[in-house]
């Protein structure tokens, strides 16, 4: 069985060459670069990788389907960058491949914030659907938290885990958190839904105690309530600024 890795990117420099490292058993490795001004382009070109640019970025669904197009083995394994396979899960992954009845599989994966492993939370497992015979899958056409989407049956799900390096900093998550936070709330007001400053701040409320006490996130120590909290600041940003969005509309027609 041969399989192509799928991976998105911009300014990885960082994460992008020891992610490729880690799948270095594929057979095909494809890189969508959106306007990077590193050396992530050189990066992906130097290991093997085929490289294709866009200057301008549509979400992440219509960005990791680009790649998916790009994709010509029989089996594709889309990786985030700051994402690792360990040689235990390659070789779970060369195994799970070879079997004839199967056609997509997820992965567990666990995340490490600012150098702690996160095992609560509700970070944990965490599965993902990653892995997927070619044909048989697609992503949802959403900006962000995209999807992957069967064509039929159900996934089956590796042992091995998926290594989630995705914030080595407050500030990392901070960005990632405005980022996401915008284009959640954008994809949102275009499909007419609507917010409250109640709804977010009931939302960021509840996002903390589900995540802290009834997922367990306590016994993570001292990381784990920063983590709760940011999910609470996560769940109220989203909400807060769909209201904010929604304001501005109903201002806009009052004028």
């Amino acid at each position: 069985m041969t399989l192509s890795v799928i991976i998105i990117t911009k300014n990885e420099e960082a994460n992008l060459q020891a992610c490729l490292e880690s799948v270095r058993f594929a057979d095909q490795w494809v890189v969508v670069d959106n306007a990077s001004t590193d050396n992530t382009r050189a990066i992906a070109s130097a290991f093997g990788a085929e490289v294709t640019q866009t200057a301008v970025w549509p979400g992440f669904g219509p960005q990791k389907n680009m790649a998916l197009g790009l994709a010509t083995q029989e089996w594709v394994l889309s990786l985030d960058a700051d994402e690792r396979v360990t040689p235990e899960l390659a070789a779970e992954i060369r195994q799970a491949m070879q079997d004839p009845s199967a056609h997509a599989f997820e992965i567990p994966r666990l995340t490490q914030f600012c150098g702690q492993w996160i095992h609560h939370c509700g970070w944990t497992p965490d599965p993902v659907l990653r892995l997927f015979r070619r044909g048989h899958a697609g992503f949802s056409d959403d900006l962000v938290h995209e999807r992957v989407i069967l064509k039929g049956g159900s996934p089956s799900r590796l042992s091995n885990r998926l290594l989630h390096y995705s914030y080595p900093s407050p500030a990392h998550y901070w960005r990632k958190l405005e980022q996401y936070s915008l284009a959640w709330a954008e994809q949102a007001h275009a499909r007419g839904k609507t917010s409250s400053m109640p709804r977010a701040v009931t939302s960021g409320l509840m996002a903390f105690v589900k995540s802290y006490f009834f997922r367990l996130g306590i016994l993570d120590g001292s990381m784990g309530f920063a983590v709760c909290a940011m999910q609470a600041q996560a769940a109220f940003g989203k909400y807060f600024t769909l209201y904010c969005l929604n304001q501005q509309k109903n201002a806009s027609k009052k004028s």
